[in-house]
């Protein structure tokens, strides 16, 4: 078996490995962009309640996570499929982070503009809606590309709960082969592809909804 027939073999994880990053990425964007979005609204109450969730997600660990949901829930009742078990704890992790980013993107909205809007009879939620979110989402592009960067390196934990995505497909090939040298050099070339391609759309992407008269940094 050449090297190249590694390659092959263990591309056929390549569609389960993209599926996995893009639903925990979503996952998270959504959720994190909820939050970053209830935080913005300064709601007294619930500031320390959304807090308190980035906190902790943001230290638990994933694997710990996902065996928690994956095997943990069904002693309650709950029998989860494995997809759904990446999204509820690889998703949820990677959204406080992404809460994090957008917090950061907020704050760097001008706050001339929303005195403005507001001046003009906006109210808050519009401000929200139409000022601070479409500069926020361009602002928070490197952070985002950041996180989804991370989630695809978790993405291998997948494995774990029986989803046969790359790493999945190496462990198999190298108990057959005894080649762990070479499966692995071609499991790292392969992430480093997915990342590559994903990096160029979100590059192509960030320049077509570029700020005007902004130079990325």
């Amino acid at each position: 078996m050449t090297f190249l027939d590694i390659l092959a073999q263990l591309a056929q994880g390549i569609s389960y490995t993209v599926v996995v990053t893009l639903v925990c990425s979503l996952t998270g964007l959504v959720v994190g962009l909820f939050l970053a979005s209830l935080r913005r609204l300064n709601i007294s109450w619930l500031i320390p309640l959304i807090d308190c969730y980035t906190y902790v997600f943001r230290g638990i660990p994933v694997l710990v996570l996902l065996f928690m949901v994956y095997f943990g829930l069904p002693d309650l009742g709950f029998k989860v499929p494995p997809l759904m078990a990446m999204a509820l704890s690889l998703g949820l992790v990677a959204s406080a982070y992404f809460a994090e980013v957008f917090r950061g993107a907020f704050n760097s909205v001008d706050s001339v503009e929303m005195i403005a809007a507001q001046a003009m009879g906006m109210i808050r939620i519009q401000v929200l809606w139409f000022i601070e979110l479409p500069q926020m989402l361009r602002f928070s592009i490197p952070g985002m590309v950041n996180e989804f960067a991370s989630v695809l390196k978790y993405s291998p934990f997948a494995y774990t709960v029986g989803i046969p995505e790359i790493t999945k497909q190496a462990m198999t090939l190298t108990s057959t082969t005894l080649r762990g040298i070479e499966v692995y050099l071609a499991v790292g070339i392969l992430y480093f592809l997915i990342y590559r391609i994903c990096l160029l759309g979100v590059q192509l992407l960030s320049k077509r909804f570029q700020i005007p008269g902004m130079t990325p940094a």
